[in-house]
């Protein structure tokens, strides 16, 4: 059994009303195709046989070579106004990784460049981590405040990874009017799908106690949130739905 999608924890694609998929005539671009996360992102869109535009980073083209013959590339910087505007042009759903890599304000420009140039009503779902909150309410425990504060410090001594431009990049979004979503993942690990996970809006709720969601599933509700219209204007932290905190909330 699982709560309304008015409650805080929600059970996932059953909670909520949807929008009509569109099958073959849906087309979607997915920003940062490239990685582990996009490519994942990419096979589940194909799955249902939705066009799919990739973009990437023009030496990362490579990596998606076995979707060659099936996915539109277009490459170049995912925070490149240009590169973003002709990729986005005529999509139904735009599915973005707000990477925070380097000092360039690297997710905020990629963030900008999406909510600038994606049709009107387009849906946008875009991937963080817990640390990003919405409203001030999630509760992080210690060891995950302390992996943000000293991993991020030395990250960005480093001028590796910059977390404040990604924090920048989700207020962006949060005050837009636009249908986005954006999904906040928990740890990730390989492995075979679980199935869509659940979600919560606050980090700290009892259902996410466990923490971890297989990356295939991270990506596969960022898919299905593109026709979930219970998930526009949310900010829905997620876990595998078959977690031991999921299990026993579902009980």
């Amino acid at each position: 059994m699982h709560e309304s999608a008015s409650d805080s924890a929600v059970s996932g694609p059953q909670a909520g009303r949807y929008t009509e998929a569109r099958g073959s005539d849906m087309k979607i671009c997915i920003i940062g195709a490239s990685g582990k996360l996009g490519q994942y992102m990419t096979q589940h869109a194909l799955d249902r046989g939705y066009e799919v535009v990739g973009v990437c980073r023009t030496q990362s083209v490579p990596k998606l070579e076995r979707f060659a013959e099936r996915i539109t590339i277009v490459p170049g910087p995912t925070n490149d106004p240009e590169v973003i505007a002709q990729a986005v042009r005529g999509c139904d759903g735009v599915l973005t990784v707000l990477a925070p890599w380097g000092m360039d304000d690297y997710a905020s420009g990629t963030a900008q460049a999406v909510l600038d140039h994606a049709e009107p009503r387009a849906r946008l779902v875009f991937s963080c981590g817990w640390h990003i909150t919405r409203d001030g309410k999630d509760v992080y425990s210690i060891k995950l405040k302390a992996l943000v504060k000293i991993g991020g410090f030395f990250a960005r001594l480093a001028r590796v990874v910059d977390l404040d431009d990604q924090v920048e990049a989700c207020n962006r979004i949060f005050a837009s009017d636009s249908r986005w979503t954006v999904v906040r993942g928990s740890d990730l690990e390989e492995g075979p799908s679980e199935g869509v996970p659940v979600w919560s809006r606050h980090v700290g709720d009892p259902i996410l106690q466990s923490n971890r969601t297989r990356r295939t599933d991270f990506a596969l509700f960022m898919v299905d949130a593109v026709t979930n219209d219970a998930l526009v204007q949310e900010a829905p932290a997620i876990v595998s739905r078959t977690s031991p905190s999921a299990q026993r909330h579902a009980s």
